[in-house]
């Protein structure tokens, strides 16, 4: 067992340099039965697996950090680009050697390929005793113990009223500074290179009541931030005329008109001036100018907003389905520059080699990043989703060879904008709110500004949690320097 830990730690560290990845962290509160829960993809992902742990820890389990000691093993998977699918079923095989030595350990696969490949899973990877969809992890209990009794299970339903509102998360791997408040679930942007749409379901809103009960509970725990998520936070409307159990009982939700997102970010940021609020992520064509003046009304609302424009040609938006062109979009980044300032950190996803790009389509998303000049982004190469409305009605023509030399130029435009734009912040005084210890050095520690860029300081006396003030000093292209201000 201890050479098939190491086996995988080694697997583990590949996989961590192209897809985010966490664990759950160790929990010992008496319980008899240990669950260990492996977490790939995005933010959604690892706050799901949070739901997950809730559910199960009120169904008799701890969690683990070190799978070996489980008697439930959960792979919370992603299936938004290929990569992250041949990274679960890797996992899958080494875990197979753990199976052998503990038949009666129970596996499942949770979240977006579980809902893609369904049975498919149970027949290839023979192994998997459950494969579960996001919006079925209130039937994992019993799934569970029908598979200790025997039984494989699969339930991918997809629900048009889920949101897990009534569940309190358990922080697998929280720092007591920062965490995630889900306020919806799916979504309804048929971007034709993407499976989230049929992987989530249709976007439903969470009611406001139940984020701000959520927000405030955190806060009173000691947190000083909170991330507002979902697949797109920016369609967030929630109306008590939708909403059967707000029609019965509206002093349930203490609300009785429509809520948009913008209401409930202003909501969220009055519950303390010290309560930082982020949110993630926002579609450029559902940003609103009430968000941005929302946002520059309440200092605690980091200056900051993740705006995915995937291309910057306005013939490969459209074979995107992204609703937008390249005009729209710079007009929206114009309007953020303008009501929030320059300093407004700016991130973004983008696609290199989608259908049929040719080489100038390809630099306008090099000049759309040199006018936006985005401080930090996400990057990949296009990879066909089964499924999708591109793998049904487009052809992948552009070689392997070119996708990766478009996506290289992509990188290496990025890390030079995030090295000027870092270089902006030199000499200026910030407040960073301390998140945990440098990886480097045991005596500086780690935090961000409001601008979701992270800062790094000599120890001293700071502690975890704190608020401070900074000068910046020097900058990488992806990190700040600084010291810290008396």
């Amino acid at each position: 067992m201890e050479n098939l830990i190491k086996d995988i730690d080694i697997i583990r560290e590949e996989e961590e340099k192209s897809c985010d990845f966490k664990v759950t962290a160790d929990e010992n509160t008496g319980k008899i039965k240990k669950l260990y829960i492996e977490s790939y993809g995005c933010q959604m992902n690892f706050s799901d697996s949070e739901i997950v742990a809730s559910i199960m820890k009120d169904n008799g389990f701890d969690t683990t950090s070190d799978f070996s000691k489980a008697d439930v093993i959960f792979l919370n998977t992603c299936s938004i680009r290929d990569k992250a699918e041949q990274t679960v079923r890797k996992r899958l095989s080494q875990f197979n050697q753990a199976k052998s030595a503990n038949p009666e350990l129970t596996i499942g696969v949770l979240g977006c390929m579980a809902e893609r490949l369904k049975e498919k899973l149970l027949e290839e990877e023979k192994l998997v005793d459950l494969v579960v969809g996001p919006d079925a992890y209130r039937d994992l209990p019993n799934l569970v113990g029908k598979a200790e009794a025997g039984s494989k299970g699969v339930n991918t339903f997809l629900s048009r009223e889920e949101t897990y509102a009534d569940i309190s998360p358990v922080r697998l791997n929280s720092n007591g500074v920062s965490a995630f408040i889900s306020i919806m679930r799916g979504c309804d942007n048929m971007c034709s290179f993407c499976v989230v749409p049929f992987t989530r379901g249709r976007e439903r809103s969470r009611d406001p009541h139940s984020i701000v009960r959520e927000a405030k509970e955190l806060f009173e725990k000691g947190y000083k931030e909170v991330t507002l998520l979902g697949q797109n936070v920016d369609s967030y409307k929630w109306s008590p005329e939708e909403n059967n159990k707000a029609r019965l009982d509206k002093r349930a939700t203490g609300v009785s008109e429509v809520i948009y997102f913008a209401n409930l970010l202003e909501s969220v940021a009055r519950i303390d001036p010290s309560l930082r609020v982020r949110f993630s992520t926002s579609h450029p064509k559902d940003i609103t100018d009430e968000v941005l003046f929302t946002m520059k009304k309440h200092d605690n609302i980091c200056n900051y907003i993740h705006l995915p424009v995937q291309s910057g040609n306005s013939r490969i938006l459209s074979l995107m389905n992204r609703t937008y062109d390249r005009e729209w979009y710079l007009e929206r980044v114009q309007k953020i520059r303008e009501i929030l300032g320059e300093d407004c950190g700016i991130s973004s996803d983008m696609i290199a080699g989608f259908c049929s790009e040719t080489e100038s389509e390809h630099q306008d998303t090099l000049s759309m990043m040199d006018l936006v000049q985005y401080d930090f982004s996400y990057m990949f190469y296009y990879s066909e989703r089964p499924g999708t409305l591109a793998a049904k009605k487009l052809v992948d023509d552009i070689p392997l060879e070119t996708k990766k030399r478009r996506l290289q130029e992509i990188i290496e435009k990025q890390n030079q904008l995030s090295l000027l734009r870092n270089q902006r912040d030199i000499g200026k005084a910030q407040e960073i709110l301390i998140e945990g210890q440098s990886k480097r050095s045991a005596e500086q520690l780690r935090g961000r500004n409001s601008a979701n860029k992270v800062v790094i300081v000599p120890k001293g006396r700071l502690k975890i949690g704190e608020y401070t003030k900074v000068k910046i000093t020097d900058c990488s292209s992806a990190t700040l320097f600084g010291e810290v201000i008396d």
